[in-house]
């Protein structure tokens, strides 16, 4: 059946007079003349009558114009009765469906044919008007066809549109045709079904025939002597030829679907094809000698022919780029061209930026250091400088520098500047100069070492001996005030036991007792920021020390500004002083509540930073190793960078005078780095300020559980019996703990210092207990202890001093076992700890 199938060439449509148009309604003109001449007949037979019968057939009459009338109307509305004009309307589509180029059919619901135009009957290869059939009638000897025809049956009938297109196996032209069919289902009271269909043979041969090219120019690209790629402007390739997956070793399959970048050819050159971009608009060209890396990791010099057009917008599009292998000569050795070739791997893979400038600064030639070095900044646009690179103040230093390097006064003399943008990078520039060749602009050779990592470090160090000969002094400062406030603290002591409450001289010793005990505290701050007070660090869960420390925050900060905390998931353990700790953020939230006197929010979060977090923290001075973050964020007013550089400085303070000892964030950094963690600061002027705190992980060791210490309890008899070796450099010092000593009842041994105090042991003297300072003229506690156990002396021994035991306890064997006073002390601590050493 298929093979009677025309195509529109095979036969004329000008054979098909008349389509099948069976929409129309019969009518008779004999029946309308009929019921005219009835009419008048009846009219005329009425005037004949006598008026007295004739009154009765008038009013018939007139009836029966009245239905005709009433049904003339009806028959309008429905449209049984048409007037010229839409008639005409309706002959003119008529008109034009019958005369398309594509094939029409309408049937009844039934598959009965309603209407067919002439180009339908030559489609279906009916020779009249009696040969037509339905689509399905007319392909139903095709299984393939068949099938499609199906489809649109089923769909027309669900009231869907629906379109095929199938392959007609042969047709009267004797070869396939490719046919489209369509049908939808208007809204209408007889339910059509609407059919088309075109012969599209010819469009498929168009088709097949622009394939069939585009798979030779494929196949001459892929064959082609050269190699050839395209990539996107973030580095995907999204074609490649295949010479060029030969030379490299890739599989084609790998193209184009996101698995191939241009840093997997190019590795660290990549950098000057994704920068090589032009002004918006232009389409840039450049020629680039690179190494290109096959996917075993082997290198093949290579000259790239690159071209990129950049859009109106200034977005890049995707690049041409043209590859001829320079590895591969002709057998005959060419001395120019293998030192062509070492020369353009020596520029490229130098680890130095270079580039040639004209005398405007315009680059001619750069290598893939510049580009990385340069990023963003300076694009392959004729109109820019390198000197738009460098910040205002530093612009025209280098430009200076290259015109005189144009005049040949270059001497390599180097200049440090600043590039433009926020990120703080810098560079060290080197300009010499070239001979100018004809026609050749270029005037000078820029070389560029990048020093934003080196400056970066230059300034943490410069910043670290600040705060380190700060700490020192703070250490030495507080070292000497310890001994001042031990003998006040002491004296006031020995007052108040001589004085009863109903004294009157009773309130004012206690007085000084409490501002010593004030200065004491500031003390402690010192010998913070120093790192040299006394912790007792253990394991802690950072979110239960926040859950207990949340009810004081809530008090201090008032009603005016909200706390948030935040707990991290999981939080791993870290060491630290509990009290300490609770300090720092202390601390850090008073300061933060200072800075919101109008309200705010300040938010502590807590969360894990693993090790592979560190390098995208953001601070390159941080270690590689697991941490745990606290951040302390509040939305007061920021600090400008000149303070936020001196913040963590002692005695340094933004408030007004009285107001604020400068001592809480030296506190919070001395804190942080003797536990061994880091903090670090971010602030901008009128968005707050954010503390971040960085402890170490602590992994607990699987030892057997300490017990716990139980306090000493209260003694009532503070008296005691023995010789006591006291060695104290401070007159003060000394003479107020050997009052307190003998005053409860021990034989005290005066020293001032540790080479007086091996006099006295030396001369056979009778000791019990030896309580020393640490630090010292002549010889230290530590030194004198191991001279001590040198001459097998057995006594046990308190050491006193302002610094923490950490400090010393290094200094001293690890078997070695002894008791620790810090200062200041009072008479019943030291009384106290007396007694619990004594043997």
């Amino acid at each position: 059946m298929n093979e009677g199938l025309a195509t529109m060439a095979d036969k004329d449509l000008s054979a098909y007079e008349a389509p099948i148009d069976r929409t129309q309604r019969s009518g008779s003109i004999g029946l309308v003349f009929a019921v005219a001449v009835l009419l008048v007949g009846a009219s005329i037979a009425i005037t004949f009558m006598q008026e007295d019968r004739a009154g009765p057939y008038i009013l018939v009459f007139l009836g029966a114009l009245a239905v005709i009338g009433i049904f003339a109307l009806f028959a309008l509305a429905i449209g049984v009765l048409n007037f010229g004009g839409r008639a005409v309307r309706e002959d003119f589509a008529r008109a034009f469906v019958a005369g398309a180029d594509d094939g029409i059919l309408v049937t009844d619901a039934d598959g009965g044919i309603i209407f067919a135009n002439r180009a339908y009957l030559a489609l279906t290869g009916a020779e009249g008007a009696e040969d037509a059939r339905p689509i399905e009638r007319v392909f139903a000897g095709d299984p393939d066809v068949a099938e499609a025809v199906y489809r649109l049956s089923q769909a027309a009938r669900e009231g869907k549109k629906a379109q095929e297109e199938f392959r007609v196996a042969s047709s009267r032209s004797g070869g396939p045709a490719w046919f489209r069919a369509s049908v939808y289902a208007p809204e209408s009271a007889r339910k059509e079904l609407i059919w088309t269909l075109s012969n599209v043979t010819r469009e498929r041969d168009r088709q097949e025939n622009i394939f069939q090219e585009l798979q030779h120019a494929i196949d001459f690209l892929d064959h082609a002597p050269a190699g050839f790629f395209s990539a996107e402007a973030d580095g995907a390739i999204g074609y490649m030829n295949a010479t060029l997956a030969g030379w490299l070793d890739y599989d084609l399959t790998r193209i184009g679907s996101g698995g191939l970048v241009v840093g997997d050819i190019l590795a660290n050159d990549s950098v000057l094809l994704l920068s090589a971009t032009g002004a918006p608009g232009t389409v840039t060209t450049e020629v680039i000698d690179v190494d290109l890396k096959t996917r075993g990791g082997q290198s093949m010099p290579v000259r790239l022919l690159h071209k990129v057009a950049t859009a109106p917008d200034g977005t890049p599009g995707a690049s041409r780029t043209l590859v001829l292998d320079r590895s591969r000569g002709t057998g005959v050795p060419d001395p120019l061209r293998a030192a062509e070739v070492r020369f353009a791997r020596f520029f490229n893979n130098t680890p130095i930026a270079i580039a040639t400038v004209d005398r405007s600064g315009r680059i001619a030639r750069s290598n893939a250091a510049f580009a990385r070095l340069f990023g963003d900044i300076i694009k392959n646009d004729d109109e820019r400088s390198i000197t738009q690179a460098l910040g205002e103040r530093d612009r025209a230093a280098l430009a200076l520098a290259i015109e005189a390097a144009a005049q040949g006064r270059g001497d390599l003399v180097p200049l440090d500047a600043q590039f433009a943008g926020p990120a703080n990078r810098s560079a060290r520039f080197f300009v010499s100069p070239v001979e100018e060749d004809e026609g050749d602009d270029e005037a000078a050779i820029v070389y560029a070492l990048d020093t934003t990592e080196q400056r970066a470090l230059e300034a943490q160090f410069a910043q670290s001996q600040k705060m380190q000969a700060i700490g020192q002094l703070a250490g030495g400062v507080a070292h000497d005030f310890n001994n001042v406030l031990t003998a006040i603290i002491g004296y006031s002591d020995l007052l108040l036991a001589s004085h009863r409450p109903t004294d009157p001289s009773f309130q004012d010793i206690m007085q000084i007792k409490q501002n010593a005990n004030r200065a004491a505290g500031l003390v402690r701050q010192l010998l913070a920021f120093s790192r040299r007070q006394t912790l007792r660090p253990q394991v802690l869960a950072l979110n239960d020390v926040l859950a207990e420390v949340r009810i004081l925050l809530a008090r201090l900060l008032g009603e005016k500004v909200t706390l948030d905390v935040v707990h991290g998931r999981d939080l791993w353990f870290v060491k630290a002083d509990i009290n300490q700790l609770e300090q720092v953020v202390i601390n850090l939230a008073v300061n933060a509540r200072d800075a919101m006197p109008e309200g705010g929010t300040l938010t502590v979060r807590t969360r894990n930073l693993p090790e592979a977090e560190v390098p995208t923290f953001g601070e390159t001075s941080l270690p590689a190793a697991n941490y745990v973050l606290i951040e302390v964020s509040d939305t007061g007013t920021g600090m400008e960078p000149e303070i936020l550089e001196k913040i963590f400085e002692p005695f340094f303070s933004t408030k007004e005078v009285g107001k604020g000892t400068g001592l809480g964030l030296s506190t919070v950094y001395g804190i942080v780095k003797q536990t061994g963690g880091f903090v670090f600061v971010k602030s901008k002027l009128g968005e707050g300020s954010t503390f971040q705190i960085l402890l170490p992980q602590h992994i607990p060791a699987e030892t057997a559980p300490e017990k716990a210490v139980e306090a000493p309890a209260a003694q009532a008899d503070m008296t005691g019996r023995g010789t006591v070796l006291l060695v104290e450099d401070e007159d003060a010092v000394r003479a107020f703990g050997a009052r307190a000593l003998a005053s409860r009842g021990y034989t005290v041994l005066e020293a001032s210092s540790g080479v007086e105090a091996l006099a006295i042991v030396d001369e056979g003297a009778h000791i019990d207990l030896v309580v020393s300072d640490v630090v010292m003229p002549e010889m230290d506690g530590p030194t004198l202890l191991r001279e001590l156990r040198a001459r097998s002396a057995k006594y046990p021994i308190i050491f006193v001093s302002g610094y923490a035991e950490d400090a010393f306890k290094k200094n001293l064997g690890e078997e070695e076992q002894f008791s620790f006073l810090p200062k200041p002390f009072t008479l019943k601590q030291l009384v106290q700890a007396v007694k619990d050493t004594m043997p």
